[in-house]
């Protein structure tokens, strides 16, 4: 059930096999069912969720009930409102699986006693959270900047395993973008070929 999980750390650190293995005593293995939703808006994040297996999607409604999705999460990637989760405030995201899942949960109280524990694994929170601002750096100048279609084929580009496994009407709500948006700019990349 860590297999991911360690992966992902010793990508960025090293631990030892007996921090590797203290470190399983602090997650909660958790199993969602496609559609089952880990966290609500309006509820309080209680969790940092690494997905072990499946995808989950972090979405908001507006006041005319559309749906404005922020973020997917693979395997091997965390999702969480983290806000919520640090400040203890109502979440304004709704997480839900978008297939089954099984999910290695984090509290806030845990992650505190598990950097104090293994100091390298607040290196590996400490460079996770660099690479998220970076990241969202990145697609913040994407949607002031790029056009539908350059949106689109650099999404397709860095994550081509989210672009197959999401249906396209998500996607467009990821962009910023219609479906008949991206449907058109997807028949015309398509046409180009």
């Amino acid at each position: 059930m860590f297999q991911q999980l360690f992966k992902s750390i010793q990508e960025k650190v090293l631990l030892t096999q007996e921090e590797m293995e203290l470190c399983k005593t602090f997650f909660i293995p958790k199993k969602l069912r496609k559609k089952q939703t880990l966290l609500q808006e309006g509820d309080i994040c209680i969790y940092n969720a690494f997905i072990e297996k499946g995808i989950l999607r972090s979405f908001t409604m507006d006041e005319k009930g559309n749906e404005h999705i922020v973020q997917f999460a693979i395997e091997g990637w965390w999702i969480t409102d983290l806000s919520s989760f640090l400040t203890n405030s109502a979440s304004i995201y709704t997480i839900e699986a978008l297939d089954d899942s099984e999910l290695l949960l984090l509290t806030t109280s845990a992650r505190e006693a598990l950097m104090d524990k293994i100091p390298m694994f607040e290196r590996y929170q400490r460079l996770l959270l660099q690479n998220a601002y970076i990241a969202n750096q990145a697609r913040i100048n994407s949607a002031l900047t790029e056009t539908a279609e350059e949106k689109y084929i650099n999404l397709a580009n860095a994550y081509p395993g989210i672009v197959k496994r999401v249906p396209q009407h998500m996607i467009a709500s990821y962009l910023g973008l219609t479906p008949e948006t991206l449907s058109r700019v997807r028949k015309q990349i398509n046409n180009r070929k």
